[in-house]
């Protein structure tokens, strides 16, 4: 069984020692993203929305790189700094999945790395 690692310039590169995703038996396992542009690597957006809205733009880069989508996650894990911006995060992260619902936790976290205020991770089929 031998895993694959996904790299894609279009998505942020990894701020530490791991990988943007990891495939392994049709399942990709995406790190979690946080709203850094890819081409530049400064962070996105005042609010969690619009923040959440270049983390799914990241997400999604990395789930097209490892053959994935969102039609295709399993289970998701957003990351939040403070539980008051569940609704509009939830906003932003709904219009990617309007028919197909993955299971998902939604956790508060005291910090998220860079300062960001919203993180998110899935793992998905690969087609």
């Amino acid at each position: 069984m031998k895993s694959t690692t996904v790299h894609t310039t279009s998505a942020p590169a990894a701020i530490g020692p791991y990988s943007q995703a990891v495939v392994h038996n049709g399942v990709v396992y995406c790190s979690g993203q946080i709203p850094l542009d890819p081409a530049t690597m400064q962070m996105v957006g005042a609010t969690a929305a619009e923040q959440a809205e270049q983390v799914i733009k990241n997400l999604g880069a990395v789930l097209a790189a490892a053959g994935s989508g969102f039609d295709r996650v399993i289970r998701s894990t957003i990351f939040l700094t403070s539980m008051s911006d569940f609704v509009a995060v939830n906003e932003v992260y709904g219009r990617s999945f309007p028919t197909h619902k993955p299971a998902r936790a939604t956790v508060a976290v005291k910090e998220l790395p860079r300062g960001a205020l919203v993180e998110i991770d899935c793992i998905a089929a690969v087609s």
